[in-house]
């Protein structure tokens, strides 16, 4: 493969969804009467899609495309960014739904919304998806990778009038950002094994890299952050909470982006672990068991938000599982898959918003018979559905990818040992999840569509959705006919690159409906029939759910985890939050001086030297003297403007030693903080804390006394082996050298601030800025409940 580009471009691509972002905050007014910004927005998607779409020939004919922009040099860290056949197939998907999805939202969401802030979070997550799957880095990938957990929060959370959606938000925000922090070890791992942040470069070192003692660590921690991401079992909890976010943002997360990055992740790093057992059983068993429970538990579901949502995790089960089954079949199936689950999940998830939209609930106990009132939605509905179920019919493109699926679990690519004895169980455990894929998708059609109409129990009398509303799954309803009855109309163009770049060597599939009555067939048929049975007769065995999981969920589990974390939190914060600054500052000191005297003694830190010392003049030495006499007498004080008066002596005395030792710009410096400060004791005067005798125990007393000298020493030790030790040059020899030539200042100490730390420097002015604002609004809350108090 060659490589074209070493330019920005894709950066370009890129940054355009946060451009756009930062421009839509300058708008002022959130609510429009005349104007919907979604409009402005879904121009953003649609021209990426157009762009990446003009890459497709090239890549379809193995030139994919890269751009290098230097970021963190000094850790090998570039923005480095990589458009192969795979990432082409999820920016594709990721701007192609995001614009049926915003232009869905048009019609969806009321403009009483606020507007802005929903477009703001879509298009930075957006953005952050087009980063991570074109990331060719691995800090830059997990950089990316957290954009979307924030991002997607804020959109779960876009209702946060409603608990319901904020307990969604947050609970989606600590289960994925528990797993990127695993990932983030994993990632780590991987650098210090490789000694490479290049994806492509650690993948071509995978015989060293599988050598490695460090390889089990990183398999798991890379494992743990994508199943969190992608919802497999049982870290899927989260996904079906996050229902409560708007309709158009579940049908987005859920067809094209969030759910599909950890499965992105899996793909592209498989080739770095496959021909692992434990990546086989792993990624294949926790895949088919998530199909499974998920296809499941998606039946009992009454909310059909809810049913899609199982659906969903089930579905990422069975493209996980592909993944692992490692045969060229199944990876071309689990592209195919992810392909075909865009569509039909997309789809039905606008239907579910229309029916919401225009009945009021989306409860399935209280609908029933909307084929009379809404015909076209129903039509939509019927394809999404019986494409998802994966029926027979040569219309459904979900049944091509579910007949490969069964196909490729009876040929796994089973390395050895446990994982070729457990392979032969794979095709029960298919036909099974997908037994129940057929239940819950027959479940979601009729009981919407077909019998008995409960116009009573609706919110609205139920009617057509309006047309704008109805154009995106219709188009999505297109690529699924379309795509069933020519499937390889993509084939060669974006699968075959797509499961290509997984694999590591070009795979070609030829895509056909028939292929005889073979076992992958009458797997499919066992599918329908079983299923067709359970349907019809669920009444009779659905009471099963009262006993598997019963009162067990994956739900309580993580409530109950959480609220043992909170209550052990409180217990261990209470136990040393006791309102004393005395005992707060005696831990602080007391964890300092075992940290640094420990790692001083472990690496055999101490040094001492009485070379280049300059000697000391009596001035010098009596300001010091003065200094320790001022110190000292402040803990005799019985009074606090004295005692305010005698700190101030230490402060000035530095600012005298500055002075002395020829450093006037530090002198004025500490001279202004130590007014300032004496300023603000006098103004906060008169709500300082009377001062009382010490009525401190004697044991309190010595401790305190031991602890002040535990850190004056170790203070006094550190500055002398600072000074003592020569381990490497002194980076003072390169200001000296370098501050005129390169920071064009002849004050050395200016030019370090402002041109080699400017960065730090910056940061220390915001953090001051931010203080400034807290107490201004401290003072403003004050002042106004003051006001109303005077009232």
């Amino acid at each position: 493969m060659t490589l074209e580009g070493g330019t920005d471009l894709f950066l370009y691509y890129i940054a355009l969804p946060f451009i756009a972002a930062l421009l839509l905050s300058l708008f002022s007014r959130p609510h429009s009467k005349t104007f919907h910004p979604g409009w402005l927005v879904a121009i953003i998607p649609f021209v990426l899609f157009i762009l990446f779409l003009t890459h497709s020939s090239g890549i379809s004919e193995g030139q994919p495309l890269a751009s290098l922009t230097n970021w963190i040099p000094s850790m090998g860290i570039q923005l480095s960014f990589y458009l192969d056949g795979l990432s082409l197939l999820f920016t594709l998907l990721i701007t192609g739904i995001g614009f049926l999805v915003v232009l869905y939202s048009i019609f969806y969401l009321s403009k009483k919304e606020n507007l802005i802030n929903f477009y703001i979070y879509l298009l930075l997550f957006m953005g952050s998806m087009l980063g991570l799957v074109m990331s060719d880095n691995l800090f830059v990938l997990y950089t990316f990778w957290e954009f979307t957990s924030i991002s997607s929060f804020l959109l779960i959370g876009f209702w946060s009038h409603r608990a319901r959606s904020v307990y969604g938000a947050l609970k989606s925000m600590m289960i994925t950002v528990f797993g990127g922090l695993s990932m983030l070890g994993g990632f780590l791992l991987l650098w210090i094994a490789t000694d490479t942040t290049s994806i492509r470069e650690i993948i071509s070192q995978k015989e060293e890299l599988m050598a490695s003692p460090l390889f089990t660590a990183i398999l798991l921690l890379v494992l743990v952050g994508a199943f969190t991401k992608s919802a497999q079992f049982p870290f899927h909890t989260w996904l079906p909470d996050a229902m409560e976010a708007p309709t158009p943002v579940s049908a987005y997360l859920h067809s094209a982006t969030m759910v599909k990055a950890g499965i992105y992740l899996v793909a592209r790093l498989s080739l770095l672990f496959t021909g692992s057992d434990l990546f086989f059983l792993c990624v294949s068993g926790f895949g088919l068991v998530t199909l499974c429970w998920g296809s499941f538990m998606a039946v009992r579901q009454t909310d059909l938000k809810g049913i899609l949502a199982f659906s969903t995790i089930s579905q990422l089960g069975m493209i996980m599982a592909m993944l692992g089954f490692g045969s060229e079949a199944a990876i071309f199936a689990a592209v195919f898959h992810i392909f075909n689950h865009a569509t039909f999940k997309g789809c039905l998830f606008m239907v579910a918003g229309i029916v919401d939209h225009e009945t009021g609930t989306r409860d399935i106990r209280k609908l029933g018979g909307l084929m009379t009132f809404m015909p076209i939605t129903a039509t939509l509905a019927f394809f999404g559905t019986f494409s998802m179920a994966g029926f027979p019919l040569p219309i459904f493109n979900g049944f091509l990818s579910k007949e490969m699926f069964f196909d490729a679990s009876l040929q796994t690519a089973a390395p050895s040992g446990l994982a070729k004895q457990a392979a032969p169980l794979f095709p029960y455990l298919a036909v099974l999840g997908s037994i129940f894929t057929f239940v819950y998708s027959m479940h979601l059609f009729f009981g919407t569509f077909r019998g008995k109409v409960q116009l009573d129990r609706l919110e609205k009398k139920p009617h057509e959705a309006p047309f704008g509303m109805l154009i995106p799954p219709f188009l999505l309803v297109c690529f699924i006919v379309v795509i069933g009855v020519l499937p390889n109309l993509i084939n060669e163009r974006l699968l075959a690159p797509a499961a290509g770049s997984i694999a590591g060597n070009p795979i070609h599939i030829h895509v056909a409906f028939w292929h005889g009555i073979k076992l992958p067939l009458i797997m499919s048929l066992i599918v329908v029939a079983a299923g067709a049975l359970l349907s019809l007769f669920k009444r009779y065995w659905e009471s099963i759910y009262l006993y598997l999981p019963g009162k067990l969920s994956a739900d309580k589990a993580y409530q109950a985890l959480l609220n043992s974390l909170l209550r052990g939190a409180k217990k261990t914060t209470s136990s040393y939050m006791t309102g004393s600054l005395s005992l707060y500052l005696a831990i602080i000191v007391l964890f300092l001086v075992c940290v640094t005297a420990g790692m001083m003694a472990a690496t055999g830190g101490f040094a001492f030297s009485m070379a280049d010392l300059s000697p000391v003049k009596w001035a010098e030495a009596i300001t010091g003297f003065a200094m320790l006499l001022a110190a000292v007498a402040t803990i005799f004080m019985k009074r606090r403007i004295a005692a305010v008066i005698v700190i101030g002596v230490v402060g000035y005395g530095l600012a005298l030693l500055f002075v002395l030792f020829r450093a006037p710009d530090l002198a004025l410096t500490q001279l202004i903080i130590e007014t300032v400060t004496v300023v603000l004791f006098l103004l906060c005067f008169s709500h300082l804390p009377v001062m009382k005798p010490n009525s401190k125990p004697l044991r309190s007393k010595v401790a305190d006394v031991l602890i002040s000298l535990a850190a004056g020493t170790l203070i006094t030790l550190v500055a002398i082996s600072s000074h003592s030790s020569k381990w490497f040059q002194p980076i003072s020899d390169y200001f000296v050298k370098t501050s005129y030539s390169l920071g064009g200042g002849k004050n050395i100490v200016n030019v370090i601030l402002v041109d080699f730390r400017g960065l730090d420097t910056m940061f220390e002015i915001t953090v001051l800025g931010l203080a400034a604002l807290g107490i201004y609004g401290m003072i403003k809350i004050r002042l106004r409940k003051k006001g109303g108090m005077e009232q």
